[in-house]
């Protein structure tokens, strides 16, 4: 009782100092009162001190993943809805989805030998700089030329944007393995993903109002301006993370976090699985394509995950062509059904833990697949908002399973020397099989019509879940 009386009096110490200095103080008093509360947060609930260095570290990585919140939740979050409205039809879609795959097959193992002989922290804050500044042009793109031009340049800078943001996806994977102790690795992702969450919902909700209430294209722009802030704020601070492992912590578990820098985040359940990265840069363990891997217990698992993940992105590039042309969405509505989602994903991720100790990473995963089926099933009968909203909370704690359980589940089956090669593979197979579902799920909806798409996405996705439970 005395330690909860303990806390509430740090939380409440921590709002006086936030609520005296923003509404009384310039801009920089705000933040300085914005470290105070982080300080606070960061500050340990057990008897062991957190050192100094670490303190900062944390910090830091609080207010980089509150900022990066607010860019996906406005820029990232309406890219594709932004090329919908334009008349983009599903291939052009699923080349949204499909240009970081194709840039990540060519340059994930390569990047990974690159930073090992540089300094991660630095090469993070850089390739992060250059990958974001790409939101620049974004900004004024609806106003040049023709909407079939803007869809294809759209495209261009997607695909351009890809190649940094490899890199920094790789990058910040090992950059946070070396921050933060594995100790305190709960800790930190559980405040980040809390906060990233919360950032996203509320940038998406100011969003989604904005472009209902501005013209267009002035909204977008508006929104696409808010997302280099958010971009660029983000970049900042993870100039000031300076890990005191070089080499990084190894515990040869997921680190759990839910931002994936880099990484282009699709509408709908189209998370992206970055997975160990961070052994792609560990020197003396060069990361190859070694075809004893697949004639292992291991190749099993990689045909079938990349059958998941084939049967995942079916649907993607249709989510939006539903939304926007089936269901005649506003902006506003859209963005309510992402917050639903990722408050969703929030909130399952809190009970994973629970979870995952009764059914183990397997039987989580497989409940996630199982109900990420329903996702696509539901959003294929969806008529009105109150449904969509249901069906955008199914997704989101489908996804706070499945996602929440994949890394640890094949982090478990692969011997602890042999991380890169194996992971070399999956990440082969992830990018493979998102090239090829971004394709695919748009021709076959052109032929049989949006709705059945959407509803043989769904049977896919529950037939790679017996897969699974059967092989895997």
């Amino acid at each position: 009782m005395q330690q909860l009386d303990w806390k509430l009096r740090k939380c409440q110490k921590a709002y006086r100092l936030c609520h005296k200095k923003v509404y009384n103080f310039p801009f920089c008093k705000t933040f300085v009162s914005v470290n105070n509360i982080m300080t606070a947060l960061t500050r340990p609930w057990t008897k062991r001190p957190l050192p100094a260095e670490h303190r900062a570290n944390f910090i830091h990585l609080y207010l980089d993943i509150a900022w990066y919140g607010i860019l996906s939740g406005s820029a990232i979050a309406f890219l594709t809805i932004f090329a919908t409205r334009q008349g983009a039809d599903g291939f052009q879609l699923g080349l949204l989805s499909a240009a970081p795959a194709v840039v990540s097959l060519a340059v994930t193992l390569p990047a990974g030998q690159w930073l090992q002989t540089r300094s991660v922290s630095r090469a993070v804050f850089w390739t992060s700089f250059w990958h974001r500044l790409i939101y620049l042009p974004l900004i004024f793109l609806p106003l040049l030329g023709s909407a079939t031009f803007q869809i294809w340049a759209l495209v261009g800078l997607v695909l351009l944007m890809s190649l940094p943001g490899t890199v920094l996806a790789v990058g910040f994977n090992a950059m946070f393995a070396s921050a933060v102790p594995p100790e305190w690795r709960s800790h930190v992702t559980g405040w980040r993903n809390a906060l990233l969450a919360i950032c996203y919902m509320a940038a998406s909700l100011v969003s989604g109002l904005l472009l209902d209430r501005l013209p267009f294209p002035l909204g977008y722009q508006v929104v696409f301006g808010i997302g280099l802030v958010g971009g660029m704020m983000s970049s900042l601070h993870l100039w000031f993370v300076r890990p005191s492992q070089t080499g990084g912590y190894q515990n040869g578990k997921s680190l759990g976090d839910s931002a994936r820098p880099g990484m282009m985040r699709s509408v709908g359940d189209g998370f992206k699985a970055g997975i160990g990265l961070r052994f792609f840069t560990r020197n003396g363990q060069r990361a190859r394509l070694r075809s004893r891997v697949l004639s292992g217990p291991f190749g099993p698992i990689v045909g079938l995950l990349f059958l998941f993940h084939l049967a995942q992105y079916l649907a993607i590039p249709i989510f939006p062509l539903y939304w926007v042309n089936q269901l005649h969405l506003t902006d506003a509505e859209i963005s309510l059904g992402n917050a639903v989602f990722y408050g969703t994903v929030l909130l399952g991720s809190t009970q994973l833990t629970r979870v995952t100790n009764r059914f183990q990473h397997k039987g989580v995963l497989l409940w996630g697949m199982i109900t990420m089926s329903l996702y696509p099933a539901l959003t294929a009968v969806t008529q009105n908002l109150t449904l969509f909203l249901i069906t955008s909370a199914v997704g989101g704690l489908s996804w706070s399973l499945a996602g929440g359980a994949i890394a640890n589940y094949m982090l478990e089956r692969i011997p602890e020397g042999e991380r890169p090669s194996h992971l070399a593979w999956y990440n082969l197979a992830l990018n493979a099989a998102i090239l090829l579902g971004s394709m695919i799920g748009p021709l076959f909806a052109q032929q049989v019509g949006l709705a059945t798409a959407l509803g043989v996405a769904a049977v896919c996705r529950f037939g790679a879940a017996l897969a699974v439970r059967r092989w895997g």
